[in-house]
């Protein structure tokens, strides 16, 4: 089982009620297989409602060509990825790389500011596809002789909207519907540890931005087999939200409509909440109505905006995120650990060199004259020699990684933009919600000391 990742400290002794998002938190997919099909229902109906040349059915889907963290310019066609102060790591133009110098005269700053509407991020797993379509559109667009393709932003709008109705009309659900064992991944222990939390007390609910049918249908397949203390999903859970229109339900004041189970009937809610599955409503009347403080509710989702950040901001829920790349990308760390150590000891040798380096040619510069010629000659060698015998093995320890983007967490030494929401916003992360589960309902999370830059300097001394 994995671990939980403590960003502060959180009391699942003073958690009262345990909220979960539905799809990629308390129904897993096969991520690989759901984006295939987004992308092959997106090119399809570019091409039926958009007018888009048929010739873009002959795109292939490669799920490498995008991760979660991203962020599109969808004015200049490009993807970029950021570190955590908004600093340009990696850029592509369409499915072309774009070269530092390129990049610097592009964008002047190598800081991005993402107040700017013309840029969006790419914030949830369901976004994979939607990205390296994108990519590939523009690439197509550049680089075809009939150049009948929109411009770039228009590109990303029509993308927005045919996605946007491939969810709405059915074309992904009744697809995820007749082959459920292809595109949903069953996790009992997930189920067990919801019983276990249940059996101390916790009050359960879910809030999904899917309609009740869909909603009925994956919980029915996943929770209900393999509940052992409880008749089914409805039983388990105290309050169902359906159609919850995230991030809205964390910011506005919607109304709450109780549904039917048996029917699907849906009748006005004119009384205080009471247990039972809902559509609509919000975060505020919700909390009100449980007579809970904000910091009695835990929310688990995998929607870094709109299930954490929004929530965080605007509810004072504490937070807990599901980020499913991260499990792969640990195992990878481990199995690359004595390439970072031999990148290490030659780092060790490099520094003192560089600074010895330094100090000479000040000194030089300094007072006047040339004596260290050859001694800076030969640093200057040696130092090279170390960046040589550096370069390849930091190629071999990025390819166990995305071979376009590297890390999702990481932006070459620094974080990665998505990793600085992760340490804002969420209070814990996890590869999967069953590591959260496995834990005792009765765990205290402490966030550890986090070294400043400067304490590095005290260590030594």
């Amino acid at each position: 089982m994995g671990t939980v990742f403590v960003n502060r400290t959180l009391n699942l002794k003073r958690i009262r009620f345990i909220g979960f998002d539905m799809d990629h938190t308390l129904v897993r997919y096969n991520s690989e297989a759901f984006e295939a099909l987004a992308h092959r229902a997106m090119i399809e109906k570019l091409v039926s409602d958009k007018g888009y040349p048929k010739s873009i059915l002959n795109l292939k889907f490669s799920f490498d060509r995008a991760i979660r963290g991203l962020v599109i310019d969808k004015m200049k066609g490009n993807i970029l990825k950021l570190s955590r102060h908004s600093a340009i790591r990696v850029s592509y133009h369409g499915l072309t790389p774009i070269d530092f110098r390129t990049q610097s005269k592009l964008y002047k700053s190598t800081y991005v500011d993402l107040r700017d509407s013309g840029f969006v991020s790419i914030d949830t797993a369901f976004s994979i596809a939607f990205a390296g379509l994108f990519m590939q559109l523009v690439d197509l667009k550049d680089n075809s002789e009939k150049n009948t393709l929109p411009d770039y932003a228009h590109i990303f709008e029509d993308l927005n909207a045919v996605l946007d109705r491939a969810h709405r009309d059915g074309t992904l659900k009744n697809e995820v519907r007749e082959n459920l064992d292809k595109f949903i991944v069953k996790d009992p222990k997930a189920v067990e540890g919801l019983e276990r939390y249940k059996k101390h007390g916790k009050k359960l609910f879910v809030v999904t931005n899917s309609d009740f049918n869909y909603t009925k249908l994956l919980l029915d397949y996943t929770i209900t087999p393999f509940v052992k203390e409880h008749k089914g999903w409805e039983d388990l859970f105290d309050y169902v939200i359906t159609l919850a229109a995230k991030p809205r339900f964390f910011i506005d004041n919607q109304r709450f409509l109780r549904i039917d189970p048996k029917t699907g009937a849906m009748t006005n809610m004119d009384t205080q909440l009471e247990e039972g599955i809902f559509q609509g409503g919000s975060a505020n009347v919700f909390t009100h109505d449980l007579g809970a403080e904000a910091d009695e509710i835990l929310y688990i989702g995998d929607h870094i905006y709109g299930d954490i950040l929004r929530l965080k901001k605007d509810c004072a829920w504490r937070t807990a995120l599901v980020v499913e790349e991260l499990g792969n990308e640990i195992d990878k760390e481990h199995k690359a650990q004595s390439i970072i150590d031999k990148v290490n000891k030659f780092m060790e040798k490099k520094l003192p060199l560089e600074i010895k380096l330094d100090e000479l040619i000040s000194e030089q510069i300094e007072q006047g004259h040339k004596k260290h010629e050859d001694k800076i000659h030969n640093l200057l060698g040696e130092i090279s020699e170390i960046d040589k015998a550096i370069s390849p093995l930091i190629k071999q320890q990025q390819q166990g990684f995305n071979p376009y983007w590297g890390e999702v967490m990481r932006a070459g030494i620094e974080e990665s933009y998505f990793a600085y929401q992760v340490d804002r916003f969420a209070c814990v992360y996890m590869t999967r919600l069953a590591d959260l589960l496995a834990t005792s309902p009765r765990s205290y999370f402490r966030s550890m000391r986090r070294p400043l830059a400067h304490d590095l300097v005290v260590d030594k001394n």
